[in-house]
């Protein structure tokens, strides 16, 4: 099923759409995907900005499972690496672990939504609290259905490491297409990126758990199950792509 155009729809429409697309993933992630020792959760508080899915550690014996970079790099190509002095420094500043109750926060996954756009604060905001997860050490996953926009001309995940480094990606995305990013917070910390054009498939994308170390998630799959179970109206209303240009 080929990703859809949500600007065809209100930010209400795409609510009921996010909210069982994120649940879709949280069932994966914890039907056989994550190893074991690892769960995750949605809308799970954890002391800091809310994501819309949380991947824990239990305590315990280090886990078997995932795949390491070096052996099987991640379906979505790497974008950019930091690896000078001044980022390196800059990184290991004060940094706060961040805890929870049943287990170890180690990565989060958000899907943006139109509110994260709409205004500068807003986008301020979502960009902020990506960049203090990955400060912490915590492994960031971003999915953006929308294009860029004009508070994001370079797309999302350039916003973000705007901020923690200052150097343009490798790959953004233009009119029409949505971005896909993966943060791997270890050192050197590294940005895994990929511009999808509506109608395309979206691929698998690296979730990772630990540093080089990770999982895939099945973005389509999901996807495709949600869409399934989406309201007759609105799959009407999107179900017929329409010819490019797309609608900002």
């Amino acid at each position: 099923m080929p990703i859809h155009d949500w600007t065809r729809v209100d930010a209400g429409t795409f609510h009921d759409f996010h909210q069982g697309w994120t649940i879709e993933i949280r069932n994966r992630l914890n039907g056989g995907i994550l190893p074991d020792g690892y769960f995750a959760m949605a809308d799970q508080r954890i002391g800091g900005p809310e994501p819309d899915v949380v991947a824990l550690r239990l305590r315990g014996p280090e886990p078997t499972g995932g795949l390491v970079v070096a052996n099987t790099p991640p379906r979505i190509k790497q974008a950019a690496r930091v690896e000078t002095e001044a980022a390196l420094y800059a990184r290991k500043s004060n940094r706060i672990a961040i805890h929870h109750g049943l287990g170890r926060v180690v990565a989060m996954i958000e899907v943006v939504s139109p509110g994260n756009k709409d205004s500068k604060h807003a986008i301020a905001s979502f960009v902020a609290k990506a960049v203090d997860f990955i400060r912490n050490g915590i492994h960031f996953l971003v999915i953006d259905p929308f294009p860029p926009g004009p508070r994001d001309p370079d797309g999302i995940a350039q916003a973000i490491w705007d901020q923690l480094v200052g150097d343009p990606l490798a790959t953004r995305p233009e009119d029409g297409q949505a971005t896909i990013a993966a943060f791997d917070a270890g050192e050197p910390l590294t940005a895994y990126a990929e511009a999808v054009a509506i109608g395309e498939l979206l691929p698998d994308a690296p979730l990772f758990l630990g540093p080089g170390w990770y999982v895939n998630v099945p973005l389509e799959a999901t996807y495709q199950a949600s869409w399934n179970v989406t309201p007759g109206p609105i799959r009407d209303r999107l179900g017929t792509l329409p010819d490019p240009p797309y609608p900002a």
